[in-house]
């Protein structure tokens, strides 16, 4: 009974439906062929739907897939394989492919042997067929992501201590060969003697599935030394030692990049020297250092290199201050160092110095730099320098107070006529105003923190209009002394510079203005400008905080403008034509201030494609009874008018110099008769207050 009932078609049936089975049957002689309902059900078909034609399936098989298909029966026919089996698309009712796998092969033969009849199950192998498809796009991204990423793949195993090195990894290790398998101790030969002990430590099998990292060096065959960086995990197997899986990547060109940055954290770009901030660190640990004092620190600064500059150009004063850089590093002892402070300005320390040592010194520096090799564009000029002289023999004594000292001397030096030195003397100094600026910029410094320093601005008008339409306004700062009463700009900004925190003060004007009226600029009420430094102008972390506190702030990059002078790009000629570039990337105004007060103000127009020129004062004051100015003025509208350049007026203080301005088509004007500086929160409110033009953001 139960041999009946195995042996039933209905069961048989019901066994292919369940395992979405499709039988066909082909008989040659005839060209018939049947189909199982469970066939046509696989394809969307109810029974009797499709007619059993010999080639029905041909017909539904996808185009790309019939001749692989023919070909697979054919050749089992001839008798070249011992049955059919082959992978095919077939058209569902509803017109989506379908995979299936055809299986099958002659179940009967006439008396000659040829066949007659073969048979054969189709099994619907989609899913399947998909898996793999995403299985191929998740290798073809993770094989793009190595590639991408220069990281190499090998792999031991353990209990036949066998390694296998894929392409990428050879070609690291510099290895060639044709296959992956590659000698168990090979990688061993490969290792930096130094970095071979505690890399094959890092490499060891651990009882933990945890990712170890390391970096070494390794010598290829050809000696060059390579950086590279592994990850290695251990893999546990059953009834096994396990394998050690890892990846390889090169960071040789990282190392490289790395010291490069260090040395660039510490040095002066264009000379080699150290730079300010190295310098200061130095300073410190020398002071703190019994064994080394008395210390000498020296001032330099150098005399007439502005005029080089203007006379022969940027680059011929980057020839000159390498050549000073040179020229000073060979009058050094060993143990002392040299910095270039910025600009013009370089200091120097000298340990164990004795004050007829530190004279002898000074001396050779003045000679190095008459002497200096200026470069073939600047033979006709010649630099001299003024130097100061300090000396620390007091543990206590701060870095500020030290340099202070060598550049009060400094000025004492140039007071005195230039090419040649002083030694400070507190004496001296008491009566020369040396010290007074020490205690200015120490105050300003206090001023940033203690609510003294104050925000004030001066508006720019376009000339002959209400202040309403143009909204900008140039953002000055004004310091209070302890006793209340206002310190001019004239003497605390000069002081900033000369005493290195005029970066440290343009970014406090910077961040405390944009915090407190961003709102205001993002509505379009005002637009401010700001006033860089040439230190400031050559910090090349400028940007990354200018953009964090517009970020911050909400103020719009389109609403703040940054004005530069002559003096503080030709400190730094390539550093300000970086700052032009990233400023109108970011859509940021850039104005040339004090515009004509220099030989080289033309060229510099011609280098930095600036959004507009501000007109030195000194041109417009007596522009009314100068015809020279007129004619200067009227030539540098005109010129910047062609360039595409707004032009602003400085100093307009007399109606007759704001007609004449106004008749030479100059759009844009400054100074007292337009508005006085006041409180820039006075002006934001004045302006919020008025209906804005446009929203910025």
């Amino acid at each position: 009974m139960a041999e009946d009932k195995i042996r039933n078609g209905e069961f048989w049936a019901l066994a292919l439906e369940r395992a979405h089975l499709g039988v066909w049957d082909w008989d040659i002689l005839s060209g018939d062929c049947f189909y199982s309902p469970t066939w046509s059900h696989m394809l969307g078909y109810e029974d009797g739907e499709l007619a059993n034609t010999g080639d029905l399936w041909l017909q539904l098989t996808h185009p790309d897939d019939r001749e692989r298909a023919l070909a697979s029966g054919e050749r089992h026919i001839a008798g070249l394989t011992t049955s059919i089996e082959t992978e095919l698309r077939l058209r569902h009712k509803d017109g989506h492919w379908i995979w299936v796998l055809d299986r099958g092969g002659i179940v009967e033969r006439d008396e000659t042997g040829r066949p007659v009849r073969l048979m054969g199950v189709q099994t619907d192998i989609s899913r399947q067929k998909e898996a793999e498809a995403e299985l191929e796009r998740v290798n073809v991204r993770f094989r793009l992501a190595l590639a991408a990423s220069g990281t190499g793949i090998w792999h031991h195993d353990i209990d036949a201590n066998k390694s296998y090195w894929d392409a990428r990894t050879r070609e690291i290790f510099g290895l060639v060969a044709d296959t992956d398998e590659v000698a168990a101790d090979l990688w061993h030969t490969y290792l930096h003697p130094d970095d071979k002990d505690t890399t094959e430590r890092a490499h060891l099998p651990l009882a933990t599935d945890a990712v170890i990292a390391s970096q070494y060096r390794i010598i290829r065959r050809d000696g060059e030394i390579r950086h590279v960086e592994s990850l290695v995990r251990f893999i546990a197997a059953p009834d096994s030692a396990g394998q050690i899986l890892g990846t390889v990547r090169d960071i040789t060109e990282d190392k490289k990049r790395e010291r490069e940055l260090a040395y660039a954290a510490h040095h002066d770009a264009l000379t080699g020297l150290l730079n300010r901030a190295a310098f200061d660190r130095l300073l410190a640990v020398h002071i703190a250092t019994a064994r080394l004092l008395p210390l000498a620190v020296f001032y330099v600064d150098l005399d007439y290199f502005k005029a080089l500059n203007d006379f022969a150009g940027h680059a011929a004063g980057d020839l000159a201050l390498k050549g000073v850089a040179g020229g000073i590093l060979g009058c050094l002892p060993l143990s002392a160092r040299a910095a270039r402070l910025g600009g013009d300005e370089f200091a120097l320390l000298v340990p164990n110095c004795q004050p007829a040592a530190a004279e002898t010194l000074a001396g050779a520096i003045l000679a190095a730099v008459r002497d200096a090799d200026l470069g073939l564009p600047a033979t006709s000029r010649k630099l001299a320098a003024s130097i100061g002289i300090a000396f620390v023999d007091d543990t206590t004594t701060t870095v500020a107070d030290a340099l202070a000292c060598a550049d009060d001397a400094c000025y004492a030096a140039k007071a005195a006529g230039r090419n040649r030195f002083a030694v400070f003397s507190a004496d001296s100094a008491s009566g020369s105003g040396g010290l007074n600026a020490a205690r200015v910029a120490a105050d300003t410094v206090d001023a940033m923190d203690d609510g003294r320093l104050k925000l004030f601005g001066q508006e720019i008008h376009l000339l002959g209009k209400p202040w309403r339409e143009s909204r900008h306004v140039e953002v000055l700062a004004r310091l209070a002394g302890r006793n209340g009463k206002l310190i001019p700009p004239g003497e605390f900004i000069p002081v900033a510079e000369r005493f290195g925190i005029a970066s440290r003060l343009d970014r406090w004007i910077i961040r405390t203005a944009l915090s407190q009226h961003g709102p205001a600029m993002k509505s379009g009420a005002i637009t401010l400008g700001f006033n860089l430094s040439a230190q400031t102008l050559s910090d090349p972390l400028l940007w990354d905080f200018v953009d964090a506190v517009i970020a911050e702030t909400g103020a719009p990059h389109s609403a703040v403008g940054f004005e530069i002078t002559e003096t503080a790009a030709v400190t730094n000629f390539d550093a300000a034509e970086q700052f032009v570039r990233k400023a109108r990337e970011r859509q940021c105004r850039v104005s040339l201030d004090d515009f004509g007060a220099g030989m080289s103000s033309f060229e510099y127009l011609r280098r930095f494609p600036v959004d507009q020129i501000k007109i030195d004062g000194s041109f417009i004051e007596n522009i009314a009874q100068s015809r020279f100015d007129r004619e200067i003025v009227s030539a540098i509208a005109g010129i910047a008018k062609s360039l595409g350049c707004a032009v602003v007026a400085e100093k307009i203080e007399e109606q007759a110099a704001l007609d004449i301005l106004r008749d030479m088509g100059v759009a844009y004007g400054q100074g007292f008769l337009l508005h006085r500086p006041e409180p820039l929160e006075a002006i934001v409110a004045r302006a919020s207050a008025e209906a804005p033009r446009k929203r910025f953001g």
